[in-house]
Formats: C-alpha cells, structure tokens, sequence
C-alpha cells in the first residue's frame, strides 16, 4: 500500500482556499423580487403582502439584499418597513411605479403612505410613487372641515446611513419626503412633482437630523420646496431648482417654548422659479429657547420671486390665531453671498426680526436683486450686520 503523504504548505493552502470560498460566498448578494413573492403589476391588485414579505426576508438575511420591483403599476396600502434589521446593506430598486389608493381616506387620517423606521444602510433607487394627492387637496380646497390631514408618501424615521437616488414623487397628498430623527442621509437625482396651489405638499422635510445631503434635485409643489424643521444640523443642499412652491425654509421655529435650535446650513447653487419666497427663515411670535445659525445661502438666481431673501420672526400663515407675542428664536451669522435675479414685488430683502432677540451677525456679500427692471427696495427691523461688494437692494442693514 503506497504512502501518500500531503505536506503542511498544502494543506494550509487548501485550507486558506476553502475558507475565502466560503467568506464569498457568505456575502454573496441576495435578490428578492417582489412579482416572485405575489405582487402584481396592474395598479390595482393590493400588493403590500408582497412588499411586507420582501422585506423580512431582506431584514433578516445576513448578506447584503435587494429588492426588486420591476416595470409595472404596484398598489400599495401603507405600509411600515420596520427595523433594526441584521443586513445594514438593503437596496430597494423600483423599476416601476407604486400607486397608493385613489380613495383618499385609506391613507388620510395615517401619517405615512411609506415608512421607513429604525433602518440603518438602505438605498432606495429609482421609480415613481404617485401618491394620487389630487382628490385630497380638492377637499381642502373646498373648506370642508371633514378633510384629513394627509399621509407622507415617503419618510425615513430615527435611521441611519440612507441614500435615496433617482426617485421620483408625484402627487403628494402631503409632505413628498421627510426625514426625522435620521444621521448621515443622501438624496440626489430626485424629482418632486405636484401642482403648486396643493396645499401642505412639502416637497422634503428634515427635522432632528444631522448630515443629510441633498444634490441635483428639481422640485415642483404647493408648499416648501425644502422645509427645515427644529434639531436639524450639518445639512447640506446644492444644485436644486425649486418653482412652484414656497422656497427654501428653515422653520418655521419658535412653535414650542422648549425647541432644538438649527444650524450649520448651506444652500448652494439654487434656482427659484416663480416661488412665493426664496431664501426664507420663519418664527412664530411667541416665548422659545429655539435658535438659527451659521447659515450660508449661497450663488442663488431668483426668477420673479415674490420675496427672495426673507427673515420672517412674525409667521402667522393667513394671519389666523396668531400668537402675537415675541419671538424668543435667536437667529445670527446668516450668511447671503451671489444671490442675483429679479423680485415680483418691490421689497426684494426683508428682515422682520424680533424686538427682544434682534438679528446679528447677518451677511450680504454680492446681492443684486431687480424689481421691473429697477433697484429693488430693502426693509430692515430690528436686524445688524454687514454688507460688502456690490449690494442692492443697498442702505437697510
């Protein structure tokens, strides 16, 4: 009988071959289509079952997931994509469309059409959510009082490490998208559409969140264009069209006595179109320990604004049940560096700030803002700071 003898050298090297195969392996991606799971791709089969069920699977599995959504119409109910899950890499990849229900009421009286919640490393790429708002907002607009208020078709709440690319929303029956509670989010590439006298159709709302990034977006709705809610720091906005809608808004503040300041913002690189207001902080009229600061608005083009660069410490929307207190919210080092265009109204910069807690520290470096072809007029109270460069609206600061 021979004497086969292996050397150690080999057999370490088969060894160290076995396990790297069984390293890749292990990580090897995993796809989970929702059409393979029970979802059908006419608009009109209820296909959240499908959707629930990819998700488990993707939460659960230890190797990074997709789930797929192919070209088609899927009518999604709302649903709740829970976390924490074991996989902190899930990409969701919509080919198609998610439609919500026609019938308003279904989501209505819900806050979230589409809730992410305690997630950590999820993508969601491409496709359309068409939120068929329309119905809702002509209730409102009739004045009934049996309106609901709306679902948010897309939020992210208290996650991490989320990126949303190349997404587009449609007919929101309230905010678009909104992120709460959240660090480190991305979103470039998205595309928000709704008609602008919808109402409450925010097109992406961010509160006590740090981090996020927001790149190379067009927005088009009834309300804030990008609204900028209490706790939120270290966020980033460049390369956005924003019109219709109202602007780009940090607040509105001060609706709490006790409230999470904001600060270190930069908006860069905005257009507005036609917009209800531009560059705009707003507070409410009344007691708050809140604040605004280190904020840089930043290479802005106005295209017949009604009120491009606005300090509002007085927001009262329709003027109804206001407060009429003063505001505590302290707003300092506002930065407006290159904003350039034309205003639809004769005041182009406003600062209405508050008599208790004046604006300090505010910037204008290179303004020119033109209303009919004229210098457009400033009006400063209660605010201080500096202007360098060529400045006009000029003489308010």
């Amino acid at each position: 009988m021979a004497n086969h003898r292996i050397s150690c050298p080999l057999v370490l090297a088969l060894l160290s071959v076995f396990f790297y195969s069984s390293v890749v392996l292990s990580a090897a991606p995993v796809t989970y289509n929702v059409v393979s799971l029970g979802a059908k791709a006419n608009g009109k089969t209820d296909s959240t079952k499908a959707f629930v069920t990819a998700w488990t699977r993707a939460c659960a599995s230890a190797n990074p997931a997709t789930i797929y959504v192919p070209v088609g119409r899927f009518y999604l109910r709302g649903v709740i994509f829970n976390g924490p899950c074991r996989n902190n890499a899930i990409r969701v990849r919509i080919d198609g469309t998610l439609v919500a229900p026609s019938d308003y009421r279904v989501l209505g009286n819900g806050a979230n059409w589409i809730l992410f919640k305690h997630v950590n490393g999820v993508t969601v790429s491409g496709g359309i959510l068409d939120a068929k708002g329309t119905s809702l907002w002509a209730c409102k607009s009739s004045g009934k009082s049996t309106c609901p208020s709306g679902a948010t078709t897309l939020q992210f709440s208290n996650s991490n490490n989320i990126v949303v690319s190349g997404l587009t929303s449609l007919n929101s029956q309230m905010f678009h998208i909104a992120v709460n509670g959240c660090q480190n989010v991305k979103m470039q590439g998205v595309k928000i559409i709704a008609s602008g006298n919808s109402p409450n159709t925010d097109g992406i709302h961010v509160q006590s969140s740090s981090g996020v990034t927001i790149l190379n977006t067009k927005i088009q709705t009834g309300d804030d264009c990008i609204s900028i809610g209490p706790g939120t720091t270290n966020l980033w906005i460049e390369n956005v069209a924003c019109g219709p809608g109202h602007g780009i808004s940090i607040g509105s503040l001060g609706k709490d006595l006790k409230e999470d300041g904001v600060q270190n913002v930069t908006v860069k690189t905005v257009t507005f179109t036609g917009t209800q207001n531009g560059a705009r902080i707003k507070s409410w009229g009344r007691p708050s320990n809140g604040f605004a600061r280190n904020i840089l608005f930043q290479h802005i083009v106005m295209v017949n604004v009604q009120n491009p660069v606005l300090i509002d410490q007085n927001y009262c929307p329709d003027n109804k049940d206001c407060p009429g207190q003063v505001s505590g919210v302290k707003i300092s080092d506002v930065t407006y560096q290159d904003i350039h265009g034309t205003s639809a109204t004769e005041v182009a910069v406003k600062f209405d700030c508050s008599s208790k807690n004046p604006c300090s520290r505010i910037r204008l470096e290179n303004v020119k803002l033109t209303y009919k072809n004229q210098v457009a007029e400033a009006s400063c109270v209660h605010a201080a700071g500096t202007s360098s460069g060529l400045v006009q609206p000029s003489g308010c600061l």
